[in-house]
């Protein structure tokens, strides 16, 4: 990435965080990229089906379904051709055995390091002086403490979490938000359904600035706006999720459909208005002797306006892949997706690990 374009980019993501007053779109998105591989594979289309530790992230209820007292996973990927990198780790333990009780802990950073601040590139008699270049980050971190139980029988089970939310530019800028979350799963014979919804009360994110009067000068003299104290909304969101799965012998397969519906609205979704958007995603999973794994997905549908009419529109389709090995207590999973990325083609490789202790008998 060359030194104008991590310059542009740090202005833009400097912007568009300082104009934020009292916003409800587009807050907190990277909470809504999504961890463990073996969802991205499926296009995210878990939230009935989910059981292991990533179920901190897509529906908490999905906990009591993890096949061990202990679990931890891991992910990292690099996106935006290699500038942002995404990490994710989660470990959580069963605190109850007859209720099927788990506790989970997820920890959630998406960067930008190594940002050139070319403030002082200039000195005040008018000479150029890279030694006074320095570096830094823009990051967005999420911590979740989950909770998951059975409800009555162990068909149907209950889960939420607290999450805290850090956001920070360098020095110049920081933000701290505050929200929950709450999951569902119920599974009966070969059908399982699935509902989380996010933020359920909104997440509120305080923005707060930081700025020498040296820095404040120069916004003034470039005619930029000094950014004051500020407030982000994130609005619910409800995801629903219907699968069906089964095993013929040596194969084992889950089919599942899920339907986000938010209230943010979007008008490239596929059903959308100002306030409301509805998007599905479809998820395949093929499984081998339970060591091999396969999986498909689809989803990212928008409705895409004609570059030569404006009046028309086109649909288009976001597929992603993956694959998953298991070997004993260890599962590692990759998926080929497209994230942040407008051309159409899978660049985005993902990789997670996830190890069971003391695994249940």
């Amino acid at each position: 990435m060359s030194f104008v374009q991590r310059m542009l980019l740090f202005m833009l993501l400097f912007a568009s965080s300082a104009s934020l007053v009292a916003q409800v779109k587009f807050v907190n998105e990277f909470l809504n990229i999504g961890v463990g591989a073996e969802a991205h594979g499926k296009f995210g289309s878990v939230v009935a089906t989910v059981d292991d530790i990533t179920a901190g992230y897509w529906n908490p209820a999905g906990l009591t379904e993890i096949d061990a007292n202990f679990q931890a996973g891991a992910m990292h990927a690099n996106w935006f051709g290699g500038i942002a990198n995404y990490d994710y780790i989660g470990f959580g333990k069963r605190i109850n055995e007859t209720k099927g009780s788990f506790v989970a802990l997820s920890l959630i950073r998406m960067g930008i390091d190594n940002i050139p601040y070319t403030l002082n590139l200039i000195s005040p008699d008018g000479t150029v002086d890279y030694n006074n270049v320095s570096e830094f980050s823009a990051a967005d971190y999420a911590m979740l403490l989950s909770y998951a139980s059975h409800l009555g029988s162990e068909n149907l089970s209950l889960g939420g979490n607290i999450k805290v939310i850090h956001r920070s530019i360098g020095s110049f800028a920081s933000a701290w938000g505050f929200g929950f979350d709450l999951g569902m799963q119920y599974r009966k014979r070969n059908y399982a359904i699935g509902a989380s919804i996010r933020d359920v009360t909104s997440t509120f994110n305080a923005w707060s600035f930081s700025l020498t009067e040296e820095e404040k000068d120069i916004f003034q003299q470039t005619n930029n706006d000094i950014p004051v104290s500020s407030t982000e909304i994130a609005l619910p969101r409800l995801i629903l999720g219907g699968a069906y799965f089964g095993s013929k012998g040596a194969v084992d397969y889950s089919l599942e459909a899920n339907f986000n519906i938010s209230s943010n609205g979007t008008e490239s979704g596929i059903v959308s208005g100002n306030r409301f958007s509805f998007d599905p995603t479809i998820g395949l999973s093929i499984g081998f002797n339970q060591k091999v794994y396969v999986r498909a997905g689809v989803g990212n549908m928008q409705r895409i306006i004609n570059d030569t009419n404006g009046s028309e529109t086109t649909l288009e389709i976001q597929p992603n892949i993956g694959m998953g090995l298991r070997l004993g207590k260890i599962k590692v999973d990759y998926a080929l997706a497209n994230v942040a990325d407008v051309s159409g083609a899978l660049k985005s490789h993902i990789f997670s690990l996830i190890l069971d202790f003391n695994k249940r008998q």
